[in-house]
């Protein structure tokens, strides 16, 4: 079982900050995605950045979204290297309310 995402924030490079739900704060990069279907539109950065949380998954304003298994299991743990270039868990999107885009 794989932990859900609780927060998330847009990087630079078509990369997302996800905090989890077991505490571990994690980065995936989506740049191989972006060829496929409704993916395609995240090319467009005011649809990228309009990442948000919805339940345990990430989705965007167009439809895209991630499941929990696919962010944890690609995404790799944020170092001390990283928290020094400004990845702050405080900067993280609360997840949105349900029925909200």
């Amino acid at each position: 079982m794989y932990a859900g995402a609780k927060k998330v924030k847009t990087l630079p490079g078509f990369k997302l900050l996800v905090l989890f739900d077991n505490g571990e704060r994690r980065v995936f990069d989506l740049s191989s995605y972006l060829d496929q279907g409704v993916f395609r539109a995240l090319r467009d950065p005011a649809v990228f950045n309009s990442a948000h949380i919805s339940f345990d998954s990430v989705a965007w304003a167009n439809g895209a979204d991630l499941c929990p298994e696919v962010l944890y299991r690609e995404s790799v743990p944020v170092d001390e290297t990283q928290a020094k270039d400004g990845v702050d868990e405080s900067e993280l999107s609360p997840p949105k309310a349900a029925g909200r885009s």
